[in-house]
Order: structure tokens, then C-alpha cells, then sequence
């Protein structure tokens, strides 16, 4: 007994998706197996998220959906419509760098780069996130984020410059 394979997907219907992407509202028509990663990199041309392992090991596809720290490889770019989605593209504003950008490279904080614009964006959620305070909060909350040149000891300083910065802020503001 034979069985006849699957048919292609090949000329299958794309569908339209909705998002803000990077503060602009952006439609784009996908297949609906594609991930947020390809649809970012391939279709969208923001090539600063970086496929890495594409199994969710290694967290250079971080991005931000609503203001949380996700894995792109991992999730279908249709699972996100309507959301808002931030690249590493987008988190500068009105021609300043993201305090974490610039933070990142105050401290050397990368060594080859290719792993910086997931860790940024990482950093950035958990900030945000507001849980993380010691460097051991730190390491621990961007574990998701594997850098094989190993420049955690300046990943972790720059977040916590960051995160220092910012809690003074909120105290000089408070005065």
C-alpha cells in the first residue's frame, strides 16, 4: 500500500497580518507558517534580529511584542496581529540611541556583535519588567541569552548602569 505525499504548500494563500512595527502600523501578506523572525528578516528587511539556533536556545531573535521580551524564531508572525512589535531597528528615538544601546557600548559590552541586538533587546524588557536590581537579577533574567564570545561580565554592567541610572532618576524626580 502506497500512500501519496503530502501536497506543497506552494501556491497556498498568503494572509494579511497587522502589527506596529517599530511604531509604524505595517501590513504584510505571509504564509501562515511563517515565524516573526523570517517575516522580520526576510519580508521585512530588518536584519538586526539574528537567527541563531531557531529552536529558541539561544536569544538572538529577542524582540519586544507589547513590551515583552519573546523569542521571534519561535513564534508565527500571524500570532501577532495587532500587536506591537519592537527590532533593535526601533529602539532608538529622534536620533538618540536607547540609553541600553548606548550603555552597551560604554561598557564593551559585545565582543563580534552578532548576539548585541537580541541581548539589547532583552535588556530592554527587563528593565522594563522592573524585577532585575543585582547583577545576579541580571544574569539570571538574561540567561535566555547566550553570548559565545562571553561578554556577560559587560552585558551584565551596562544593564545595571541602565537600571541604576534609572532608579536615580526616579529619586532626583521624586524630591
Amino acid at each position: 500500500m502506497s500512500s501519496s505525499p503530502a501536497p506543497h504548500p506552494v501556491g497556498m494563500a498568503k494572509i494579511p497580518v497587522s502589527f506596529r512595527l517599530n511604531g509604524a502600523p505595517t501590513t504584510i501578506e505571509l504564509a501562515p507558517w511563517t515565524t516573526l523572525l523570517d517575516a522580520l528578516r526576510n519580508h521585512m528587511g530588518l536584519t538586526g534580529t539574528k537567527k541563531g539556533c531557531d529552536h529558541g536556545q539561544c536569544g538572538a531573535c529577542t524582540v519586544l511584542v507589547d513590551g515583552q521580551r519573546i523569542n521571534a524564531c519561535l513564534t508565527l508572525a500571524v500570532m501577532k496581529e495587532g500587536a506591537d512589535i519592537r527590532t533593535v531597528e526601533g529602539l532608538a528615538e529622534h536620533g538618540h540611541l536607547h540609553p541600553v544601546q548606548d550603555a552597551f557600548i560604554e561598557y564593551d559590552a559585545f565582543q563580534c556583535g552578532y548576539c548585541t541586538p537580541g541581548q539589547i533587546c532583552s535588556a530592554v524588557g527587563l528593565i522594563a519588567e522592573g524585577h532585575a536590581h543585582s547583577a545576579e537579577e541580571i544574569r539570571e533574567a538574561m540567561s535566555g541569552n547566550i553570548c559565545r564570545c562571553g561578554a556577560y561580565p559587560n552585558i551584565v554592567e551596562a544593564v545595571k548602569h541602565v537600571i541604576d541610572a534609572k532608579a536615580a532618576r526616579r529619586l532626583e524626580a521624586a524630591k
